[in-house]
């Protein structure tokens, strides 16, 4: 206080003291109330790991930054190496973690996270407007902008019915039809689904069916595209995105649902989750709920992959051509019961595909 302010009587004295205390006091509320989304988060960018293609999540999760003004650094998985190769580098750091968010373009990586106790659950609004097979029931991921697995047929060779893989080619030759090595991605998830569906006996007699029947294995699901769209192949397993490329190609394809002895389809989600120990809590819980916005599914909806939305997203506003899609993944078998099934499938086939 100033020297005026202590040769004032007592009660001026005592009264400017407490409007200063009062101030000060409304400061650092109005503070606290300012800087209280930012509060607790280390300095430095969020760090992202993406599982997806640059080309599909880049443009989106630059979109988020330029929005919220929180700077993100992406760090992406080779081409062709699929989710595994992130999946391991999150178990490996799991006891000093670099990264805070973990975007996967395929579930089982994301369950085996789950198992482990690496993720932190976080049920954001987008996460409560998910149907239960799109989501894990503690938040600690939540799927959205779902691929369809299908098959792709050449229609130069076997026209447009929706044909019947297995009975496509006479005796045991199954040369041309193809699909990627089950390790990893896409297809290690259908190969988990017939484990789950069929057991693991009958799975792998089928294999071996098809292994030694001469299958077109391929490294990844866009080469068994290239097999069927340039005519090589007549029909194989792929993904929804990979036929659009085609179709966007002007190539002679059409495609069909993968569907299930028990008639369900596979549908495969996008899922994110914010990793266990992030210390950039309030950005990442701000990037789950742009990625789950229906803002943000339209847009992977009319993107190149024409992605599926899982939230509710006006109808109107979806693609044409992505609506089919839309019916087929209410059809969809639960993926969120995969994990066991997972890991029993994926050890036999790493014996399968020694070197």
């Amino acid at each position: 206080m100033n020297a005026e302010s202590k040769n004032l009587p007592p009660p001026w004295g005592c009264l400017l003291r407490r409007r200063f205390l009062l101030l000060l006091l409304a400061l650092a509320v109005v503070g606290g109330w300012l800087l209280w989304p930012f509060s607790g988060d280390r300095a430095g960018p969020l760090v992202v790991y993406c599982a997806p293609d640059a080309a599909v999540a880049e443009k989106i999760l630059r979109d988020f930054e330029a929005r919220t003004g929180t700077p993100v650094t992406l760090h992406f998985t080779e081409r062709g190496a699929g989710f595994p190769g992130l999946v391991e580098q999150i178990i490996r750091e799991q006891d000093a973690p670099a990264g805070d968010v973990f975007w996967d373009n395929d579930l089982l990586g994301t369950l085996d996270l789950q198992e482990r106790g690496l993720l932190q659950p976080y049920q954001s609004p987008g996460h409560a407007r998910r149907p239960a097979a799109f989501k894990a029931g503690d938040g600690s991921w939540t799927g959205f902008a779902a691929r369809q697995r299908v098959i792709i047929a050449n229609t130069a060779k076997i026209g447009t019915t929706p044909p019947n893989l297995g009975a496509l080619l006479p005796g045991s030759d199954r040369s041309r039809i193809a699909f990627a090595k089950p390790l990893r991605g896409t297809t290690l998830t259908h190969y988990t689904a017939l484990w789950q569906l069929w057991g693991g006996e009958r799975l792998q007699a089928w294999h071996h069916e098809w292994h030694h029947g001469g299958v077109r294995e391929c490294e990844v699901n866009g080469a068994v595209k290239d097999l069927v769209a340039e005519g090589t192949c007549f029909a194989g397993y792929t993904d929804s995105d990979e036929f659009f490329a085609a179709k966007d190609a002007d190539q002679a394809v059409t495609m069909h649902p993968v569907r299930l002895e028990n008639g369900k389809t596979l549908v495969i989600p996008n899922t994110v989750a914010i990793l266990r120990g992030t210390k950039r809590k309030n950005a990442a819980r701000r990037l789950v709920d742009f990625l789950l916005s229906a803002e943000t599914e339209l847009a992977l909806a009319r993107s190149k992959a024409r992605l599926i939305p899982l939230g509710p997203v006006p109808s109107e506003q979806v693609p044409e051509e992505v609506r089919d899609l839309v019916k087929w993944a209410q059809e969809s078998v639960d993926l969120t019961t995969f994990g066991a099934a997972r890991a029993e499938c994926l050890a036999w086939l790493k014996t399968e595909y020694q070197p």
